[in-house]
C-alpha cells in the first residue's frame, strides 16, 4: 500500500455545504449516513443558528474542516464523467474499495469563515418558477489544505488515474455552487 499527500490551493472561494441548523442536520443529513458511520455525531460539529437556508462548515476546537467524504465524492463524480475516456469499468466502485482519504477531518486552517455569499436559487415548480435566497459561509481563494490518499495496489486504478481525476476536480471544485465556479482549486503539491 502506498500513500501520497496532496496540497490544494483554492482558486475561487469555497462555499459551505453544511446546514447551520443542528436539527436539520441531525434529522436529514445524519439519517442518510451509512450505518458504519453512525457512531459519530457529526451534527455536533454544526454551528447553531436560527436562520434557515444558511450553510457553513463543520468546526471544532481546532477550527473549520471538511470531512474526507467530500474529497472522495469529488473523485467518484470525476470517475463517472471520465469513465469512458479512461476506459475503466466500474471506476466509481474501484475508488470506493481501493482508494482511501485521510485524515477524516481535513482542516482548512481557519477558525471562522472568511465571508458570506448570498445568491438567488431558481426552481421550476408545479406552481411555476420560484426564487429563494441562499446564504453560505465562504473560505477565501488562496486557502491551502492537505489530505492524503492511500491506494491499494490495482492494475487499473493507478496514481496516474487518480491524478487525472484530480485534474477534472480542479475544473469542478469543492463545496456548494460549483457550477458558479466556486470551490475551484489547484493541486500544488
Amino acid at each position: 500500500m502506498e500513500t501520497k499527500t496532496y496540497r490544494v490551493k483554492l482558486l475561487e472561494d469555497m462555499l459551505g455545504t453544511v446546514p447551520k441548523d443542528q436539527e436539520v442536520y441531525r434529522t436529514y443529513i445524519e439519517s442518510k449516513k451509512p450505518e458504519r458511520l453512525n457512531d459519530e455525531d457529526e451534527y455536533l460539529t454544526v454551528e447553531k443558528t436560527e436562520e434557515k437556508g444558511w450553510t457553513g462548515f463543520h468546526g471544532d476546537e481546532r477550527g473549520l474542516f471538511i470531512y474526507d467524504y467530500m474529497i472522495k465524492g469529488q473523485l467518484k463524480n470525476a470517475a463517472m464523467v471520465l469513465k469512458d475516456e479512461l476506459g475503466i469499468k466500474a471506476l466509481r466502485s474501484k475508488i470506493d474499495n481501493l482508494l482511501f482519504v485521510f485524515p477524516r477531518k481535513i482542516y482548512l486552517g481557519k477558525n471562522k469563515p472568511d465571508g458570506v455569499v448570498e445568491r438567488p436559487l431558481r426552481a421550476m415548480t408545479a406552481q411555476g418558477p420560484r426564487v429563494t435566497l441562499a446564504r453560505s459561509d465562504s473560505i477565501a481563494a488562496g486557502t491551502e489544505f492537505d489530505f492524503e490518499f492511500l491506494l491499494l495496489p490495482h492494475k487499473e486504478l493507478t496514481w496516474a488515474v487518480v491524478r487525472k481525476l484530480l485534474e477534472y476536480g480542479e475544473l469542478v471544485g469543492y463545496g456548494q455552487f460549483r457550477n458558479g465556479s466556486y470551490g475551484r482549486f489547484s493541486v500544488i503539491k
